[in-house]
């Protein structure tokens, strides 16, 4: 028996045969305690089978501790984590049972811990925070009773800062496609409708007529240089679709080109 160079808390055994001795495994000093291994023992069989189950059942466990010290982890993270390292089924179910015996793995405060960082660090909604929680292995009924930690409150108010981060930065776009801006985002980030509904209603509170005056130039200007060399009446009707689509009403659009052809026209 002798300690290992590289890690001192490891030790080498080996197996006397007359004058030589041949390595036969290595165990953690745990092990070597618990099983009182020491210069001169006799191991049979079956000794040896139960030393080296252990000493594998302990190395999932140390290397799951050393998982763990980085974040929290659910159960199924770690069990994930072990099934990567090719650590039998066996194993693993004892590793985990003693990491909740000693609640080092707690999916309740798992769910608890990582829904308050998703409300105080992020932005998302709550449908998302539950898939994200339901790839993690969380059970159903952990999710339903820590979730209303994220009050309805809490999720109007991001999902109306979203919408309000979104009406500074689309200037050029005309309110409809902004409406459907926001709603498609709201809708990535996990919201629930009635929530995305509100919250864009109040959002738009202020954004009148004026922005869609003020994008529909940009947007037109965009749409007479794509189709500058098309002949007039075909640009006229090619620039009228593509406003259309960007959502602006036909009553403004007619204006836009009406105004903006008439130059067109002038200049040629």
């Amino acid at each position: 028996m002798s300690v290992q160079k590289n890690n001192k808390e490891r030790y080498n055994i080996f197996f006397s045969s007359g004058e030589a001795e041949e390595y036969a495994f290595s165990v953690s000093e745990d092990v070597l305690i618990e099983y009182d291994l020491r210069k001169g023992k006799e191991l049979r069989n079956e000794d040896i089978e139960r030393i080296t189950n252990r000493e594998t059942i302990q190395k999932a466990y140390n290397l799951s501790l050393q998982f763990l010290s980085y974040r929290m982890r659910s159960e199924k993270e770690v069990q994930t984590y072990l099934e990567e390292r090719n650590f039998s089924k066996e194993t693993i179910q004892e590793v985990q049972y003693r990491l909740r015996e000693r609640r080092y793995v707690d999916d309740a405060e798992f769910t608890k811990a990582f829904i308050k960082t998703q409300i105080n660090t992020t932005d998302k909604g709550p449908k998302l925070i539950q898939n994200e929680l339901k790839k993690k292995g969380i059970a159903n009924h952990y999710i339903e009773q820590f979730m209303s930690l994220y009050t309805e409150d809490i999720q109007q108010e991001k999902a109306i800062n979203l919408c309000k981060k979104m009406t500074g930065k689309k200037k050029n776009i005309s309110t409809v496609q902004l409406k459907r801006d926001m709603q498609m985002s709201l809708m990535r980030k996990g919201y629930e409708h009635s929530t995305i509904q509100k919250a864009i209603s109040i959002s738009m509170q202020g954004i009148d007529e004026e922005q869609n005056e003020a994008a529909i130039i940009v947007q037109g200007e965009k749409a007479l240089r794509k189709y500058r060399n098309e002949p007039l009446d075909k640009r006229k009707i090619k620039v009228k679709q593509f406003l259309y689509r960007k959502g602006f009403s036909l009553d403004v659009i007619d204006k836009f080109i009406d105004e903006k052809i008439a130059e067109c026209e002038t200049e040629e």
